[in-house]
């Protein structure tokens, strides 16, 4: 490789991805309200879904093919890939789950925490997997415009909801980061996200708490 690819932003996805799982636990943990119906109308969980499908669905349709091209023959690289589709489709079921616990007024009172346990314990897994070894994969076999078509595709999936997403994953994010997700934008956009994106962001309560959780 010629290029080195800036994997900050990716980084900065996982680490939003983290902070949210946070909050999940804080949520399901609360004693001074049903976490069923906290859980159930937090904007921040419609966010945390809504993030993580469109990373994963960018990873499978745009990250995860020109890779496996790329190290075909290579039995290991190849078995790392499918782990990482495997993965994914194992998360899914769990989201599932808790969103059917939500809605279900006879579910047992402790069903939502064991199902965030699940989902913590599956997700942070696959986030330092993916970190520890298709990173460097990544870096070492694909080249910038590639990587730039995964950026891309990821930005179509993000569509109409870029207005949250988008601060969503730049939430505690360091200048750098922020910098480099915004050198792309159009100058409306990045004012857009500097006057009203933020702000709006910031003024939504994402776990229904008082204070914020």
């Amino acid at each position: 490789m010629t290029d080195t690819l800036d994997m900050g932003p990716m980084y900065a996805y996982h680490g939003a991805l983290r902070r949210d799982l946070e909050h999940l636990a804080k949520v399901t943990a609360r004693t001074d309200d049903d976490p069923r119906r906290v859980l159930a109308t937090a904007v921040g969980w419609e966010l945390f879904k809504k993030a993580l499908h469109v990373h994963h669905t960018a990873e499978d349709e745009a990250l995860w093919p020109p890779l496996r091209e790329a190290v075909a023959g290579r039995s290991d690289d190849l078995s790392l890939l499918k782990a990482m589709e495997d993965e994914h489709a194992a998360i899914d079921p769990i989201i599932e789950s808790i969103d059917t616990t939500l809605a279900d007024r006879e579910a047992a009172p402790d069903r939502l925490g064991e199902l965030t346990d699940s989902l913590t314990t599956a997700l942070t897994a696959h986030l330092k997997h993916e970190e520890d070894e298709v990173l460097p994969l990544i870096q070492a076999t694909l080249d910038l415009q590639q990587w730039r078509h995964f950026g891309e595709h990821s930005g179509r999936l993000v569509g109409p909801d870029a207005s949250r997403i988008i601060p969503w994953m730049l939430d505690g994010a360091d200048d750098h980061i922020v910098a480099t997700m915004l050198a792309p934008l159009p100058e409306p956009v990045r004012a857009a996200y500097q006057n009203e994106w933020v702000p709006a962001y910031k003024a939504l309560n994402l776990w229904n708490s008082s204070p914020r959780v």
